[in-house]
């Protein structure tokens, strides 16, 4: 049996289609398949996937091509034109002045694993899952196709959160991002979007992009919360106030 090659620049292998069980709302049935690049993506090449509507796992881009659904949204932060509200201004005050942040290569050691697993059996993220061990670690947020760092969010000493991040020649994307749910008033998440877009402005990068938002999803709507945004639908990026 032959695996499908897409004609995309580099071309990509499509590893894994077939109908499952949808990883974001519940009895509904998702459509997501795996391509893997011949080869590293170039930042150039990342935003054409970005733009249109790609994600990211481990060396594996994916796109939501659901027979009977559309609630999956791409979503994108334009830098220039975002206006902090007030509790952006809190978190980020007080972000800056109780953490202190760290940027380098991803990596796996026994503290990440500890506080992945921690952090989604903490927001009820498991569903049933297994606890990753080093090597799943490995697998989904350590081995790339492209350009990606890691920021260390530490309170004091100790490690207490970590976000992976892609570049491309036009933004930053953001892939994941744990904490230690026993920092919650932290709010470490928005914290973390909100570093993000200063490293945008920084490095004159005029996306962050977010992943999906997912209207009915309690783990996915936040991110509408950052405006104004752009979602991709129907082929178009269309822009929220």
């Amino acid at each position: 049996m032959s695996i499908p090659l897409l004609p995309e620049i580099p071309p990509e292998l499509v590893v894994y289609d077939r109908p499952s069980p949808c990883p974001y709302l519940p009895d509904r049935v998702a459509r997501l398949p795996l391509r893997l690049p011949v080869r590293r993506l170039s930042p150039k090449e990342l935003e054409a996937r970005l733009a249109a509507g790609d994600r990211r796992q481990g060396p594996l881009l994916y796109r939501t091509e659901c027979p009977r659904c559309a609630a999956c949204e791409p979503i994108r932060i334009p830098v220039a034109d975002f206006e902090l509200s007030r509790r952006h201004r809190r978190v980020l005050s007080r972000g800056n002045r109780e953490l202190r942040t760290e940027i380098g290569r991803p990596h796996v050691d026994g503290r990440r694993v500890s506080l992945y697993n921690g952090h989604k059996a903490g927001r009820g993220l498991s569903d049933g899952q297994a606890a990753i061990d080093p090597q799943g670690y490995e697998d989904f947020l350590v081995d790339t196709c492209c350009d990606t760092f890691e920021l260390r969010y530490f309170l004091g000493e100790e490690l207490v959160g970590v976000a992976i991040t892609d570049r491309s020649d036009q933004g930053l994307s953001a892939v994941y991002c744990y904490y230690d749910p026993a920092h919650a008033s932290l709010s470490i998440g928005t914290y973390s979007i909100l570093k993000q877009l200063e490293l945008c402005r920084e490095r004159a990068l005029p996306y962050l992009y977010l992943g999906l938002y997912i209207a009915d999803s309690p783990h996915m709507v936040y991110k509408g919360q950052f405006r104004p945004h752009e979602r991709l639908l129907e082929g178009r990026w269309k822009r929220f106030s």
